[in-house]
């Protein structure tokens, strides 16, 4: 029997999600929305796009949460998008009450899934999942750090006109303007990026990354970014189903990790059948520490105001 992963929301992110993972038969989908008619259709449609692409997942829009039960997965990504001129931190009130409403109805019919956020602000939206929830920390996963990192590489590639599957790079941090791009940990082919490129194209690319979200928000004058946010989540949701073991970069609970205490921040994790199995504590130089830090604190701000 196929395994179970629900998309909570069937905006643009949500859609795209739910096509991804069809498209791929890694599940049979449920996309669930408040909308009458909107997951329905969007689900049937990408049910019928079955026979041409060669996939017999089982794809279902319903308005109804009773058709969720039982999912391995459960992907949030319902909440109001950024606009233009707002940032991230700006939906934290209006978000707070759907991801709370969105998981309580979660935790009452697929009480043993893993919970992987996509809502904004994220870590702080992370926040409200687990003490709303319930669960255990490491089945509460923020998608973010994929996401940063996936930007990171784009612009690394461009930068130096190769493939992009030379590049590796990951992000640290909230999902916010003061995420934290590891440079010194980035490579190309295996050369080390410092040796690539001089400090003033790092530092500029470095900053791109961090508005990366941004700029795409302002382009579409109406909406926020939603297929790279899709392909980042169907990566870890695929991590998580075929147990590989893969490691990511994910908002994760921290209890002394990198000295961050009772908060989600964008750090390693290895991501299996369990959901976050590990937390992968990389050392870090004085600047590096004091860029998480900050971009910690920036977090713990949001989730003092919500009282999470």
């Amino acid at each position: 029997m196929r395994q179970k992963v629900t998309v909570v929301g069937s905006g643009n992110v949500g859609a795209s999600t739910a096509l991804r993972l069809a498209d791929r038969e890694l599940a049979d989908v449920v996309m669930t929305d408040i909308l009458e008619g909107i997951p329905q259709g969007k689900g049937l449609d990408i049910l019928e796009a079955g026979p041409v692409v060669g996939s017999d997942s089982r794809v279902l829009g319903t308005n109804d949460y009773k058709d969720t039960a039982n999912s391995d997965i459960v992907v949030v990504t319902a909440g109001f998008p950024r606009q233009p001129g707002m940032s991230r931190d700006d939906l934290l009130m209006k978000n707070y009450d759907v991801l709370k409403a969105t998981t309580e109805k979660v935790v009452q019919y697929s009480p043993n899934c893993i919970l992987i956020i996509v809502t904004n602000p994220l870590d702080a939206m992370c926040q409200v999942a687990l003490r709303v929830s319930g669960f255990p920390k490491h089945r509460v996963i923020g998608m973010a750090g994929v996401l940063d990192s996936a930007r990171f590489r784009t612009f690394i590639a461009q930068e130096l006109n190769v493939s992009v599957e030379n590049v590796t790079a990951f992000v640290l941090g909230g999902h916010g303007d003061e995420m934290v791009p590891l440079v010194r940990y980035s490579q190309v082919a295996g050369i080390p990026l410092t040796e690539l490129l001089n400090a003033e194209t790092l530092a500029r690319i470095v900053q791109r990354t961090r508005k990366g979200g941004g700029e795409i928000v302002n382009l579409l004058k109406a909406g926020s970014a939603f297929y790279a946010p899709s392909a980042a989540i169907v990566e870890m949701v695929e991590a998580i189903l075929k147990d590989k073991k893969k490691i990511l970069p994910c908002a994760a609970y921290l209890e002394g990790e990198y000295g961050i205490q009772g908060l989600y921040v964008g750090v390693p994790c290895k991501l299996g059948a369990r959901g976050i199995e590990q937390i992968m504590e990389v050392k870090l130089a004085d600047d590096e520490r004091a860029a998480l830090q900050k971009s910690a604190s920036a977090v713990r701000e949001l989730v003092e105001v919500i009282k999470v």
